[in-house]
């Protein structure tokens, strides 16, 4: 598949090339006839605004992009694909600072019926970090939002995990951590609603900071996350992240997250468990 055809099969609605140029996604292999994608993206100084910890939040946008695609390639071509569930599991103690950039390599599980299943290994230079999975289900294909303006955010070794994924800290108590989260054209899907991928990275921010609110204790460092899409996330004045601790154990802890829109409804959930 050349030319045409393949610019078209790589025209995923929810992950758009304004998302892979603004995290440095890059293909590195697909097959759309098998539903193959392989993509990376660098990890590098990535860390929680609020904990300034590194953070395995962005691994759900490279999840998204690569798993999303593996499920966008099984689509009708009367169909688009929207996130529904994406979860992800490491199998190491804990994600460090890495230099080099994470592979994801996604691949179908299971058959099409009402939902596409995707599932990809995560990888860091010959580190097998974990795996993860993303479920989407179809809608009919629909109007896509215009042009967007160009992106003034460039890049370098210096610049925040903030300020790539527009979010802002604010803590409304001693227990609630909240990341507001700013509109930006360049973080949106083509449908014109924030990337799943990037607004499961705030989730997992906001619980993380959550449950890591006694830093001498030790790091609690995010093994799983569990991401349930409920509706169109929209991005305005009022668009927030909320991180709620669930239960604090010596070793272990759970935390709930919240995205809440500008609408003021609650848009997606997600659920941190880590350990130290």
């Amino acid at each position: 598949m050349t030319g045409t055809d393949e610019r078209v099969a790589r025209q995923d609605t929810e992950t758009p090339d304004t998302i892979q140029a603004r995290f440095g996604i890059e293909f590195l292999d697909e097959n759309p006839a098998d539903a193959i994608a392989v993509m990376s993206m660098p990890m590098s100084g990535l860390r929680n605004p609020f904990t300034d910890a590194p953070s395995i939040g962005p691994l759900a946008i490279l999840v998204d992009a690569a798993g999303g695609m593996v499920n966008h390639y099984r689509r009708r071509p009367d169909q688009w694909t929207v996130s529904s569930e994406l979860s992800v599991e490491l199998s190491v103690d804990g994600f460090g600072d890495h230099d080099a950039s994470v592979v994801a390599s996604a691949r179908p599980l299971g058959p099409v019926g009402a939902t596409s299943l995707s599932i990809c290994t995560l990888t860091c230079g010959e580190i097998l970090l974990g795996g993860a999975t993303v479920r989407s289900f179809f809608i009919p294909t629909g109007d896509l939002i215009g042009d967007r303006p160009p992106d003034s955010l460039v890049r370098t070794a210096q610049t925040s995990l903030s300020d790539l994924m527009a979010i802002r800290p604010r803590s409304l108590d001693d227990s609630l951590r909240v990341l507001e989260q700013h509109p930006d054209p360049n973080l949106y899907n083509d449908i014109g609603i924030m990337h799943g991928g990037v607004a499961a990275a705030g989730l997992e921010l906001a619980a993380s900071a959550a449950i890591n609110q006694q830093p001498a204790d030790g790091l609690l460092r995010t093994a799983s996350l569990r991401v349930n899409f409920l509706r169109p996330f929209i991005a305005g004045e009022n668009s927030r992240y909320i991180g709620t601790p669930m239960r604090m154990g010596q070793r272990t802890a759970v935390g709930d997250a919240q995205a809440v829109g500008d609408d003021g409804k609650v848009a997606i959930t997600a659920r941190v468990t880590a350990y130290r």
